[in-house]
C-alpha cells in the first residue's frame, strides 16, 4: 500500500466516497464564457460557481489553470472559486507548472497556502521543486510525459543510459517522494508511456490530462493512472464548455458531461 500524505489521503477519501476519478479543469476563458455572465463583477467567478454547482457530485478534484486568472480580477475570481469548491468538500489542484530556484521558487510555493496541490516543472532540477516538496500536507504533480504532440521534442530524448528523459524524470520524482506528496503528470494521449511509467513507479499517483478535447485513451488513463486507488483523469474544455451553445443552460450540459465522463471512466476501474 502506497504511503500518502494528507492531501493524497484526502483525495483517496473523495474518490472512494463519490466513486469518481474525474478532475474538472476550470479553464475559465473569458472569450468563451456565456455572454449573459460577462457583465458580472467577476465573470470568471460567476461562471465557475455555476460549473461547480453542476459538477461537484462527479468531481474528485477541481483543476483551475493559473493562466486564465493572472490579472487582478482573475486572482479575485480564483480565490472565490477555491473557497467555493472547498465549501463543497472538493480539493483544488492549481495547474501552474511553476519551476524556478531560490527565493523565486519559495514565492511560487506560497500558492500552496491557498490550494491543496500544484503542478510543477522539474526542468531546473530538485532545488527548483524543494519548496513544494517540503510541504507535508499538500500535493505536487511533477510534469513528466505531457499530452501535447510537441512534448516528444524533449521528453523522448534518449539519455546516455539509453532511457528517455521522461523516464528519468519519473525515477527522480519517485526518489523525491519522501513525504508521500508527489504525483506525476502523464498524458492520456500516450498510453504506451502510461503503462511503462506505471511499471516503473507503482506508488506515484498520476494526473492524466488529454481524455476530453484531446481524445486520449480513457481505458489506459484509468488502468495505469491510479496508484493504490488514487489518481485523477482530467477534462477541461470537454466539460466546462459542453454547453457553450446552450445559453443560460450551459451549466446543465457541463454537469451531464462530467457525469458521462465519470461513468465512462468507472467502466474501466
Amino acid at each position: 500500500m502506497a504511503e500518502f500524505n494528507a492531501f493524497f489521503e484526502r483525495l483517496r477519501g473523495r474518490i472512494a466516497s463519490k466513486d469518481t476519478v474525474v478532475s474538472v479543469g476550470l479553464d475559465a476563458d473569458l472569450d468563451r464564457i456565456p455572454e449573459h455572465l460577462r457583465a458580472a463583477d467577476l465573470p470568471r467567478w460567476a461562471f465557475n460557481r455555476r460549473i461547480i454547482d453542476a459538477t461537484h457530485e462527479y468531481a474528485a478534484c477541481y483543476k483551475p489553470n493559473a493562466a486564465f486568472y493572472e490579472d487582478a480580477d482573475g486572482w479575485r475570481a480564483l480565490r472565490e472559486t477555491v473557497a467555493y469548491a472547498h465549501g463543497k468538500d472538493v480539493p483544488v489542484l492549481l495547474d501552474a507548472k511553476r519551476g524556478d530556484i531560490g527565493n523565486t521558487a519559495r514565492k511560487y510555493a506560497e500558492l500552496l497556502d491557498h490550494v491543496d496541490a500544484i503542478t510543477a516543472n522539474p526542468y531546473m532540477g530538485r532545488d527548483s521543486l524543494e519548496p513544494f516538496l517540503s510541504t507535508d500536507d499538500k500535493g505536487v504533480f511533477v510534469l513528466c510525459r505531457t499530452s501535447n504532440p510537441g512534448g516528444a521534442d524533449l521528453q523522448d530524448l534518449e539519455l546516455a543510459s539509453g532511457e528517455p528523459l521522461y523516464r528519468r524524470v519519473a525515477a527522480l520524482a519517485d526518489a523525491w517522494n519522501g513525504r508521500g506528496n508527489v504525483g506525476l503528470v502523464v498524458g492520456a494521449t500516450v498510453p504506451e508511456e502510461l503503462e511503462t511509467l506505471r511499471e516503473a513507479v507503482p506508488d506515484l499517483p498520476f494526473l492524466v490530462p488529454g481524455v476530453g478535447a484531446q481524445g486520449g485513451d480513457a481505458e489506459a488513463a484509468v488502468e495505469y493512472g491510479l496508484a493504490d486507488g488514487v489518481g485523477l483523469v482530467n477534462s477541461s474544455r470537454g466539460i466546462i464548455f459542453a454547453g457553450e451553445d446552450a445559453g443560460e443552460n450551459f451549466a446543465k450540459a457541463s454537469g451531464q458531461a462530467a457525469k458521462r465522463l465519470r461513468d465512462r471512466l468507472n467502466r474501466h476501474r
